[in-house]
């Protein structure tokens, strides 16, 4: 079983920064690619970016190409999502959830999903 923890959610003005965490525990494996996604009030949970567990490869939906940055510290069981120009269309639920297929912007190729972290943009 694989436990994740969203942190680092708030509420911030719109252009400013935020960093978001996601700290996995239990039984992880190299292959276990990792994404974030996100949920607007009355939306679809959407894709914003995958990274590779062992590989280094990242992927981003287009509308935070250039403004989000997902990296990894593996020797701490952690991923980041480091969001930049924040806007009022970000609000939304982050999630960090895990996949063994790399990079993948499908939702049910996720198997395991952290509880999620609020992130509010005011304008």
């Amino acid at each position: 079983q694989v436990q994740l923890v969203e942190s680092g959610g708030g509420l911030v003005q719109a252009g400013d920064s935020l960093r978001l965490s996601c700290a996995a525990s239990g039984r992880t494996f190299r292959r276990d690619a990792m994404g974030w996604f996100r949920q607007a009030p009355g939306k679809e949970r959407e894709f914003v970016g995958g990274i590779t567990w062992s590989g280094g490869g990242t992927s981003y939906a287009d509308s935070v190409k250039g403004r989000f940055t997902i990296s990894r510290d593996n020797a701490k069981n952690t991923v980041f999502l480091q969001m930049n120009s924040l806007k009022s269309e970000d609000t939304a639920v982050y999630y960090c959830a895990r996949t063994v297929v790399p990079l993948s912007r499908r939702l049910n190729e996720y198997d395991y999903w952290g509880q999620g972290t609020q992130v509010t943009v005011s304008s």
